[in-house]
């Protein structure tokens, strides 16, 4: 066995060709496998979709196997390269992080060749397939205790040009809510690594990792969507209906938008994602464990916004998120430095 990262075929080859990824055996387990395709059309965009970084979020394995199947037939040009799942022992313990190491995979980029299983995977991940893409589409699910509507997600970007790219590639896909999410600055998540090189990376984020017929077939909606937009395939774009709407909107959060659990207790929402909050309505409800001795709790809306997501009803700790709060995206403030967008994205 190599003991480096490698490919076993060669996803130059014209056409369908197929293979694995070998991420090297370690002092904590043997060497994995991960299937890989490769559909070469010849010259056109360069585009990678993943799936399965979180174990627990399973869509995106599924809508990334259902592209493998219809895929070969639509695709018009350039390369799609499909790795269904990123990490295996995660998918089949239906666990968020590596079993194995504990560690969360997208926390791990650019990853170690001599690091455990988990920073060994996003190693050849970062070296052999990240430089084969211009455009990622990692596709997640927002986890099991969430409501969050098909969404796709990105972060700010400093690079104004960069982020007005990838800013118009999330609303290809037209799902019902892009969110430009300034999330805490976490070192080794993907897309960070991949926006350092200049490459434009969606993250699809969809429903609470429960899997069901409607919310695969948004899913997959929306993908194609998406690879219209970038020109691999031809066809008509299409609204995905989510609860009997077709609309889409562009919303940015930020960390002060995160609503938490004043203390430990079951949390009962009061309202669904998307719904128009005014200062002061109802979130949900705290309930905590003592019942005889303290009282339920309110929580609020602090501002007038949007509900992007909000828990589905779970026991929550002290300082726990319980909902997620947004407003439209203002363009030039994509970023808390507010640097520049290109003010004429339009919304194709």
């Amino acid at each position: 066995m190599s003991e480096a990262p490698h490919l076993t075929f060669d996803v130059n080859m014209p056409g369908m060709s197929t293979g694995h990824l070998v991420v090297p055996e370690g002092a904590d387990c043997e060497a994995l496998s991960l299937p890989v395709f490769s559909l070469n059309k010849g010259e056109g965009p360069r585009l990678l979709i993943t799936g399965g970084c979180h174990g627990n979020e399973l869509e995106g394995p599924i809508v990334a196997r259902r592209l493998v199947d219809w895929l070969p037939e639509a695709q018009t040009c350039g390369r799609v390269i499909i790795v269904p799942v990123l990490n295996p022992p995660a998918v089949q313990a239906w666990s968020r992080n590596t079993p194995v190491d504990g560690l969360n995979l997208n926390r791990m980029f650019p990853g170690r060749a001599d690091g455990s299983v988990t920073e060994r995977i996003a190693d050849a991940i970062s070296r052999l397939l990240l430089p084969m893409a211009d455009t990622i589409f990692d596709l997640h699910s927002f986890g099991p205790k969430w409501d969050f509507p098909p969404a796709s997600v990105t972060h700010p970007i400093a690079d104004a040009d960069l982020m007005a790219q990838t800013v118009r590639m999330a609303e290809a896909f037209k799902f019902p809510m892009t969110l430009v999410w300034e999330y805490h600055d976490t070192p080794g998540m993907f897309d960070i690594l991949a926006q350092s090189q200049g490459k434009v990376f969606i993250c699809a984020e969809l429903g609470g990792g429960t899997v069901g017929s409607e919310a695969l077939a948004i899913y997959e909606s929306g993908v194609r969507n998406a690879l219209i937009a970038l020109g691999l395939v031809e066809g008509k774009v299409e609204h995905p209906t989510f609860r009997q709407q077709k609309s889409s909107q562009t919303l940015e959060t930020l960390p002060s938008d995160e609503l938490k659990s004043p203390a430990p207790g079951i949390f009962e929402p009061r309202c669904s994602v998307l719904d128009e909050v005014k200062h002061g309505d109802l979130i949900g409800i705290l309930h905590p464990m003592d019942w005889l001795s303290a009282s339920s709790i309110e929580i609020r809306a602090p501002i007038a916004s949007i509900v992007c997501g909000i828990r589905s009803g779970a026991h929550v700790d002290v300082n726990e998120e319980v909902a997620l709060l947004a407003r439209p995206l203002v363009r030039q403030s994509c970023r808390a430095g507010r640097h520049a967008l290109d003010d004429s994205l339009d919304r194709g």
